[in-house]
């Protein structure tokens, strides 16, 4: 795994995957959100959770994968970079290197997600959380980010 450091314009786009999380919880599904951008900096997609229809694979960095599978070059997409409230499950992490997408970066890990949740007696998630890395070897994966974090904790503890 190649980490690097979270930049001030990483953050930018982390607060805006924070932002969609806000919507998704306000919309009363589970709060996350994802933003996907180019390697030219502008957004080219961006989604956040909606599982609450009953499909529980409705979360925003499938549909970031598949979005970029129909839209974007092999190189466009191993260019681009995830911005995500929440690492990814291990179904995402998967479509996320199936589809050849590039540096992930996380405001939560998945790790700190459960602890939040079993600290404040929310159900676990029916699936093991494990580290992007472990689903996609090599992948570039940085997070997580304490301010935005702290955005994400504060999510959970309004679900």
């Amino acid at each position: 795994m190649l980490a690097g450091m979270i930049t001030d314009l990483d953050r930018d786009w982390l607060a805006r995957a924070v932002d969609l999380a806000r919507q998704a919880l306000e919309a009363g599904d589970e709060p996350y959100g994802s933003v996907l951008v180019g390697a030219d900096g502008t957004e080219l997609f961006a989604d956040h959770n909606r599982i609450s229809g009953g499909d529980s694979t409705r979360h925003p960095e499938f549909a970031i994968a598949r979005w970029a599978a129909e839209n974007l070059t092999p190189e466009g997409r191993a260019q681009a970079t995830v911005y995500t409230s929440g690492e990814h499950c291990a179904m995402c992490s998967a479509a996320h290197g199936w589809v050849g997408l590039g540096r992930i970066v996380y405001a939560a890990s998945s790790r700190q997600i459960g602890q939040w949740r079993a600290e404040l007696g929310h159900p676990a998630a029916p699936v093991n959380a494990i580290p992007v890395q472990d689903v996609v070897p090599g992948i570039r994966v940085d997070g997580p980010d304490e301010e935005q974090g702290a955005r994400v904790r504060a999510l959970v503890e309004r679900m």
